[in-house]
């Protein structure tokens, strides 16, 4: 007699994650396999002694190991919604894998801001990479003459998984033509902006000092912008040191808060940010591991606006010391008592270590939501002068919850679309994937006049009663 299995499930969707394909298998087999590379190289095993190959196996399996996924994922399936199963997965659902995964990113980081030298890097003039930073030499000496350094290893990586994650997004939300559109300009902007030209012009600039190249680099973000070692270099790096200086106080000062009021912090948080690109590519599967709790809300407000005043209160002491020729402020040693904590917690270990090493415990934005005092100064822009909403049309919502789950920064928006209550929250950036994954299409992203653009007391329509909710605005 043939044993018949009985499926015990009553749920209508199925829980449970789909066995993989022939096509996910492989992406997966190429990327371990670059993986394998990356950490051969880490404990100096290397595959052969040609560190070209090395680095195109290691490039190429990412980058296509990335695509046969995606390919194996979502090919013959319609345009929709597609978050099944995350829940009942061990890497998204804070199980063994993610915490594996984030101790891992967590180990890198570290290494990479403090142990350089346990990576590879050079140690005296006279010496050669080794480990995985040898594996970029190669790349490095094609882009700028130079042997690769820590940061160019992890701008690599940095800019490859944003690319080949990205078209993985544009694949997956290829139902939304806000999210195709905005992920083209996020790839270009890592590519392009963040990588290509800082890396060229440090080419073709190789014996003048460093400063930062990256033109959406920029105060309060960069937070050493205004130290003196910095000012220094790009007064006495000719025309182009001159461009960059006033590019940053122009970006800072007149173009941020003249583009937020107009289209809110979604144009760089969402489009243009480094920060918010690899959280919109590479650590779009844990957006739903953000916390919607008063509590977290609570933290989120006193830290990013602490975080902003300490970086204003820096930065005053330092141009005090820069222009006054002091070390110290207010009787105070600025190296001291300013620069070194908030290089060292805030530039380090919270916007790295933190900020990407805690994707799967934590959400894809807790850097971008809790410490960034770039996004808590347009942040209070948006909220307090900006034409950006999100508009909710409550008599359509089902109260599914999609909204809510899958915001990154932690808004109950659902809350909002039963009230049928307009959005207007400072920490939004504006990504729009509320509005991609509502199956009714109660939200909207839109730029509108101040007038009424919060609505204390909103009456709308819910089946065939008009209810008319008040609701105390507390929302910063």
């Amino acid at each position: 007699m043939q044993e018949v299995k009985l499926n015990n499930d009553f749920s209508i969707a199925q829980p449970h994650p789909q066995k993989l394909n022939g096509w996910q298998k492989t992406g997966l087999f190429l990327s371990f396999s670059a993986l394998t590379v990356f950490f051969l190289n880490f404990f100096n095993i290397p595959v052969s002694q040609e560190n070209t190959m090395q680095l195109a196996v290691f490039i190429g399996g990412i980058f296509f190991g990335v695509l046969l996924y995606t390919y194996g994922t979502y090919a013959g399936k319609p345009a929709g919604i597609k978050n099944n199963g995350v829940w009942f997965n061990s890497l998204t659902s804070r199980g063994v894998l993610g915490w594996i995964t984030g101790a891992v990113l967590t180990t890198f980081y570290v290494l990479l801001y403090w142990f350089p030298e346990m990576l590879g890097l050079s140690q005296g003039e006279n010496t050669t990479n080794t480990g995985v930073i040898a594996l970029f030499d190669p790349l490095s000496k094609a882009l700028n003459g130079n042997p690769a350094t820590q940061w160019f290893m992890y701008g690599t990586i940095y800019t490859l998984l944003v690319l080949a994650f990205g078209i993985k997004f544009i694949v997956k939300y290829r139902h939304n033509r806000y999210q195709t559109i905005r992920t083209i300009v996020v790839i270009l902007s890592q590519l392009v902006f963040a990588y290509f030209i800082p890396e060229i012009l440090e080419g073709l600039n190789d014996s003048d000092a460093y400063f930062a190249k990256d033109l959406k680099y920029f105060w309060p973000l960069n937070y050493y912008f205004f130290e003196d070692w910095h000012l220094n270099n790009m007064l006495n790096s000719g025309t182009l040191g001159m461009f960059y200086l006033v590019w940053g106080i122009f970006m800072f000062a007149v173009f941020t808060p003249i583009i937020t009021y107009f289209v809110g912090k979604r144009w760089y948080c969402s489009w243009v940010c480094g920060c918010g690109g690899l959280a919109e590519t590479a650590g779009d599967s844990f957006r739903h591991l953000s916390s919607k709790t008063l509590k977290s809300w609570k933290i989120e407000r006193w830290m990013i606006y602490s975080i902003l005043l300490y970086i204003t209160i820096e930065t005053t002491a330092v141009l005090y010391g820069y222009f006054m020729h002091t070390n110290t402020f207010l009787g105070l040693d600025i190296y001291t008592w300013f620069k070194r904590p908030y290089g060292f917690l805030i530039g380090a270990m919270f916007s790295g270590v933190i900020g990407v090493g805690f994707y799967p415990l934590l959400g894809n934005r807790v850097w971008c939501r809790f410490g960034c005092p770039l996004a808590g100064y347009m942040g209070i822009i948006q909220r307090f002068k900006s034409r950006f909403r999100i508009t909710t049309n409550g008599g359509q919502c089902i109260s599914c919850g999609n909204c809510s789950t899958y915001c990154e920064q932690g808004i109950d928006v659902r809350s909002y679309a039963q009230k049928g209550q307009n959005i207007v929250r400072a920490s939004c950036v504006g990504c729009g994937i509320c509005t991609a994954v509502c199956p009714r299409g109660v939200l909207k992203l839109e730029n509108g006049p101040e007038e009424n653009r919060i609505k204390p007391d909103t009456p709308f329509t819910f089946g065939n009663e008009s209810i008319k909710i008040n609701h105390n605005s507390f929302d910063v």
